[in-house]
Formats: C-alpha cells, sequence, structure tokens
C-alpha cells in the first residue's frame, strides 16, 4: 500500500504532517532541535497511512508521546517524528473493571477516571506525565506501582510489516521487568493498550487516595519546572536520589541544566538550557557516583537524535 498525493495533501492541509517543526514544545524538558517532518494523527487509519508515506519516501520513523522521559538533540531529528499525543481515548468498564484507552490517553487522566469508577489500581499513577503508549513502552511505575502489573496486552503496529496491520501482543510476551519491557527493542508503534483493574471499591476512597499520592509528588518533586521526573533508575537498594545528593550535587549546573535542589534524581530547565546542556549534566552526575560509589547509574530517560550529533 502506497500513500496517494491527495492522501498526503489532506493530512498536510488538516495540521496532521508539517515540515520542520520544532521539537522543544514536545518535551516536558523544553529542549530539543527541529523535526524534518513531524506527524500528529488522531486516528490508528492515518498512523498506517503516515507509515506508508515514510516507508515509501525511506525516511527514519521516531515514535513520541507526551514527551516525557525524553530527550532530543538541539540538531533535531532527521526523517518522520511521530506524535502520538492528539490519539486520545479510553473504554472504562466499571463492572468488569476492563480498560481500553488509546495509546495518547493520558496517564493522570485515565487514573482518575478509574478511582471515579470505583476502579483499584492506578491511583500511584496520577502524577505520571506521560501517555498510555509511552508507559507501555517504559513500564512507568511510581510509589510501588508499575503499568505492567495491570496490563493485558498492547495493540501495535510494526513498522517492519508490509501491510503495516494493527497487531495484539499479550503481557506474557512483554517481557516486563524495572523500567524494562521488550517493547523498547521492537520496531513497533503501540496504539491501544488493554488493561485489568479491581472494581467494586468506594470512587471516594480511591479519588483521596489519588489525591494525596499527586498531593505527595508535587510537594517532594520540581513540577514547576521543566524536567523529565526522574532521570535515573535506581540502582536497588540504593536510591538514585540519595546518591547524588550524599554527594553534594544538588544545585550543580551546566549552562541552563540544574541538579534539582528540591530532589536530586531530576535534572531541571532552569529557563534557557538546551539538551547538550543536560546530556552533560547526566554524565557529569554518572561520573561522580561512579568515582565515589563504584555504582553505575542508568538513565530512565530516552535519547533521540544524539547519535547523529557531531
Amino acid at each position: 500500500m502506497s500513500v496517494s498525493s491527495r492522501e498526503l495533501k489532506i493530512l498536510k492541509s488538516n495540521g496532521v504532517l508539517q515540515k520542520q517543526v520544532s521539537l522543544a514544545g514536545y518535551t516536558t524538558w523544553r529542549v530539543g532541535g527541529p523535526a524534518e517532518w513531524l506527524a500528529e494523527p488522531n486516528d490508528p487509519d492515518q498512523i498506517a497511512a503516515l507509515l506508508h508515506w515514510a516507508a515509501d519516501a525511506d525516511l527514519p520513523v521516531r515514535v513520541i508521546g507526551a514527551g516525557s522521559n525524553l530527550l532530543i538533540a538541539d540538531a533535531g531529528l532527521p526523517g518522520l517524528t511521530l506524535c502520538l499525543r492528539r490519539l486520545q481515548g479510553s473504554d472504562v468498564n466499571a463492572n468488569t473493571g476492563r480498560i481500553r484507552a488509546l495509546s495518547g490517553e493520558a496517564i493522570p487522566t485515565l487514573a482518575r477516571h478509574a478511582a471515579k469508577q470505583g476502579l483499584q489500581g492506578l491511583e500511584w499513577a496520577v502524577g505520571i506525565p506521560g501517555t498510555v503508549g509511552g508507559a507501555a513502552v517504559m513500564n512507568a511505575g511510581a510509589q510501588g506501582g508499575c503499568i505492567a502489573e495491570h496490563l493485558l496486552s498492547v495493540d501495535v503496529i510494526d513498522l517492519n510489516a508490509e501491510d503495516m496491520a494493527i497487531r495484539r501482543i499479550e503481557r506474557d510476551a512483554l517481557d516486563y521487568a524495572y523500567r524494562h519491557s521488550a517493547l523498547q527493542q521492537k520496531t513497533t508503534v503501540v496504539v491501544a493498550a488493554d488493561f485489568q483493574l479491581e472494581p467494586g471499591h468506594d470512587p471516594a476512597e480511591l479519588q483521596r487516595r489519588t489525591s494525596g499520592n499527586l498531593s505527595h509528588r508535587t510537594s517532594t518533586q520540581p513540577y514547576k519546572q521543566p524536567s523529565c521526573g526522574s532521570v535515573f533508575r535506581n540502582p536497588e537498594p540504593e536510591k538514585a536520589g540519595r546518591l547524588i545528593e550524599g554527594l553534594g550535587l544538588k544545585g550543580r549546573r551546566i549552562g541552563g541544566a540544574q541538579v534539582s535542589e528540591m530532589h536530586a534524581n531530576f535534572i531541571v530547565n532552569t529557563g534557557a538550557a538546551r539538551a547538550d546542556d543536560i546530556r552533560r549534566l547526566i554524565q557529569l552526575v554518572q561520573q561522580e557516583v561512579a568515582n565515589a560509589h563504584g555504582i553505575e547509574l542508568h538513565p530512565e530517560v530516552k535519547r533521540l537524535g544524539f547519535e547523529s550529533a557531531a
């Protein structure tokens, strides 16, 4: 299947496909250069059409969601950047506890909706600044909970498949672990996900618990400054933030990037940071912790475009 010039014209005219768009506004760090092509589809059929067009044009494809947990190089990204944040919607069954959500649905929105329906299981997720698709890929988690605990399956499009058809992958085939899934190694686009929560709980109590979790996160983490959330995975049984803080690195800066003075496992954009400032500060923190403790900190952050940087 190829995309006709008429279909391509429609995608451009309705704003789904644009050329040379700055990606700084598409990441929570507010940094990053331009996308050669940026697409924001709002239905799965548009995704398939865009992927066929990119394949015909021999363009590399990168997929982003809400832009949290993501660092995009200052030089930008060649090819097609597929942003799925407009692909929103969910179907919540309060009787069975089943939820089906499109990949661009915001995790906090889904958590609040579930709580209102008396479905237990996502109260921890209200402070996660990401989308369903990104959370499924990264196995996002907080406060002892994670996406893998309640995910049943994901629907994906394989970039290497000629038909670009939507296929389902069951949870058992996703090799979930701490901040890891097999989706991180697959050339797939997550279109939707299915979850199983526990029905029959008191909505008021779940909403109280959900609001409490959000209040705790906003009072202990620098939500008023651009960041990506936690930068490093915890090297269990140690905590990355404690190791960094113990070395006196809170407040350390490179350019406009700073190790947060509120929570040491956050790097914030103080207003004029470049992606390379953040990259260098990540490396500095890693080196300091390795020198002091012999521990290698692994970033949770997905980095795009640095392999082509000079």
